[in-house]
């Protein structure tokens, strides 16, 4: 690992950070739109300082804590959640990155893996039956897609025989990139479930659950969870772009085709929530365990013998 400098990380973040605030907006925006409505628009010009006012309201207000909480772990958990957020950034693809990681999906892996303790510590810290209901569904859909998306990250990884996301970048093939279009179409579907977003934001049902895992938090532990959310959002868009579309895309242009295409996959999180119901729970599971996983294991099989 090649560290420049703690400056242009610190650039980084700032600028995920910024991104992530106005991602919160466009959600809405586009949400109102698709229910027919205008969304925030109260807030000086067309709403766009929302974010803002938002995280003024959230960090300004009390903090309230069940009497039975668990304190440390009950505060501590969002922090973990936010922090596992930016380290994603560390994996961001560009020959001018702060961190060339050589084992960049490993650390990918890690960190996804280590979303779900957040979730579980949320959950059980607040001592509240609905969060850890919440937990316990979350961590047990999150489980079962990190096992289909672990197999959808091999097929392109035994491609290109590196586990640098640096190296997807430099691979240039068309025909590879159109033999990875099912598979892409699965990590799609796969990062909706492991970021517990609709369809299959089960660990956040409102209708069951009051809310989930968070149905205990308030104030500026409740926006550090929410934070961390749309941050792994924005993240996927940027690890789907590197894995699955970046083959073509290496020149001059390169940057800024990744940004509009990692753009574009994070509003498809949002038109998704807008346009489909919450899946039933035992239809979420055969989906990873009977459809992806099969799926996932005959792609495997077919790019390692097409690459021998």
């Amino acid at each position: 690992m090649f560290l420049k400098t703690p400056i242009s990380i610190l650039i980084i973040f700032i600028c995920v950070l910024l991104a992530m605030a106005f991602f919160t907006l466009l959600e809405r925006k586009i949400l109102g739109y698709i229910q027919l409505r205008k969304g925030p628009n109260k807030v000086s010009i067309m709403g766009v300082p929302q974010p803002m006012a938002d995280a003024v309201k959230l960090f300004t207000k009390e903090l309230n804590m069940p009497i039975n909480a668990n304190m440390i772990p009950f505060i501590a958990t969002p922090m973990l959640a936010l922090f596992l957020a930016l380290t994603l950034w560390s994996l961001y693809p560009y020959p001018s990155a702060p961190f060339l990681m050589k084992y960049g999906i490993m650390l990918f892996l890690c960190v996804s893996s280590m979303n779900v303790y957040t979730t579980l510590f949320s959950g059980w810290a607040s001592n509240s039956k609905y969060s850890l209901l919440g937990a316990l569904r979350s961590i047990a859909q999150t489980i079962s897609y990190e096992v289909s998306m672990a197999l959808v990250i091999l097929t392109p990884m035994i491609m290109v025989s590196s586990l640098s996301f640096n190296s997807f970048m430099k691979m240039n093939s068309i025909m590879f990139t159109i033999m990875l279009w099912p598979l892409l179409v699965m990590w799609l579907i796969t990062s909706l479930a492991e970021t517990n977003r609709t369809p299959f934001d089960l660990a956040e049902g409102e209708s069951e659950l009051v809310s989930g895992f968070n149905t205990e938090y308030s104030s500026g532990t409740f926006a550090l969870i929410f934070m961390a959310e749309y941050m792994n959002i924005i993240a996927m868009g940027m690890i789907t772009t590197a894995l699955f579309i970046s083959f073509s895309l290496w020149g001059p242009m390169t940057e800024i085709i990744m940004i509009f295409a990692l753009t574009l996959i994070s509003v498809l999180f949002i038109w998704a929530r807008g346009a489909y119901p919450r899946m039933r729970y035992d239809k979420l599971m055969s989906l990873t365990w009977k459809q992806f996983l099969p799926m996932a294991l005959v792609m495997m099989m077919l790019m390692t013998a097409a690459t021998m």
